[in-house]
């Protein structure tokens, strides 16, 4: 069956009204493949685009009436079975007293980036993050049946960020300090993982129902220097959760040649990008996690038929693992039509309960 999933629930699902997306998470059969979008929330949207005009990237994200407003957005109008909390990676580096701004048509800027063992001094251990449990709350009473997925960006991510300054290509001055002076590295990596910890504990007590670590500049790197350099940070994150009762996601991008290792990490779902196929990476982390993705975001830009037949082959190749959550391989462009984005979750769920 397209999809890998059965139209009927099973009886423990059944029993317990378990959401689809959290089922799937867990490897359990589901009424249908279900379905959320990364960056559903945010600026392909009109209406998000109106309720932020005039207020700063991270002056939104530490206001709960608006977090719950824009991550609400995208649930009512495609009917996705998730919302993912509206807020960006580098909000717990603010709410610790980095100095960071999120700068239009750039990203993420570091007014004093991190470069030497003495810069870790300015890294303080306490972080606010009260308006993270106010936005969730609000966020959740508002859902209903529908979970909320948290996130966190993983620390290696975080890391480039303080070191570079802001995004970059070659990520030259990440890997001069990681391979120059370790200890400083393995110092900045286990601040920025405990900072991560606390930040999806919050979001998790708070009631997000799975949580999401992003590593979006984790491609950069080998295998050996993941193994060596990253994923013990990753791991301490994820292991704060083991015991939270709600499915952890380890999604990174280009990331084909560290998937066993991201699983390793401890996650219990992988995230796949568009550059593999699904049924590649279920044979690559061992066949026993569920998978979520993959489609690319470019796709929904092109015409109908073709989108159509991506998103078949999607639910096709996912079958191979035991639960698979659609998705696309990274976020949601900014310049994509809102109305295809309500065709597709459509579509999946349709294809799926055929």
């Amino acid at each position: 069956m397209p999809g890998g999933t059965i139209a009927v629930m099973s009886n423990e699902a059944s029993k317990t009204n378990e959401p689809p997306l959290i089922a799937a998470y867990r490897g359990r059969p589901t009424p249908h493949t279900p379905v959320w979008f990364m960056r559903q929330a945010g600026r392909s949207l009109p209406e998000y685009r109106r309720i932020r005009e005039g207020v700063p990237m991270l002056e939104s994200c530490r206001r709960p009436e608006l977090v719950c407003e824009i991550t609400l957005q995208p649930v009512r109008r495609h009917g996705v079975d998730a919302a993912i909390l509206f807020s960006d990676i580098v909000v717990p580096l603010a709410a610790a007293g980095v100095g960071v701004e999120i700068v239009a048509g750039t990203g993420p800027v570091v007014a004093e980036p991190i470069r030497t063992e003495a810069d870790l001094a300015r890294l303080r251990g306490q972080a606010d993050l009260s308006f993270i449990s106010e936005s969730v709350r609000l966020v959740t009473a508002e859902l209903g049946d529908v979970p909320l997925v948290g996130f966190a960006g993983a620390p290696f991510t975080l890391a480039s960020y303080l070191i570079e300054g802001g995004p970059s290509r070659t990520h030259a001055a990440t890997k001069a300090l990681m391979y120059g002076q370790p200890e400083t590295w393995h110092a900045l990596c286990a601040w920025l993982a405990e900072l991560t910890r606390e930040f999806l504990q919050t979001q998790v007590s708070a009631g997000a129902a799975a949580v999401q670590l992003f590593d979006s500049w984790a491609g950069t790197l080998s295998a050996a220097d993941y193994r060596r350099y990253v994923a013990p940070h990753s791991a301490y994150v994820l292991a704060g959760l083991a015991d939270a009762g709600v499915p952890r996601i380890h999604f990174g991008v280009d990331t084909a040649e560290l998937l066993p290792a991201m699983a390793e990490a401890g996650a219990d779902v992988v995230g796949v990008d568009w550059r593999t196929p699904l049924d590649v990476a279920a044979r690559r982390i061992g066949g026993a996690l569920p998978v979520q993705g993959n489609l690319d975001p470019c796709v929904l830009f092109a015409p109908w038929p073709v989108i159509e037949t991506e998103v078949r082959r999607v639910l096709t190749e996912g079958a191979a693992a035991p639960g698979h959550v659609f998705n696309l391989g990274h976020g949601v462009l900014p310049e994509t039509d809102p109305s295809v984005l309500t065709r597709v979750v459509e579509l999946v769920h349709e294809v799926s309960t055929q």
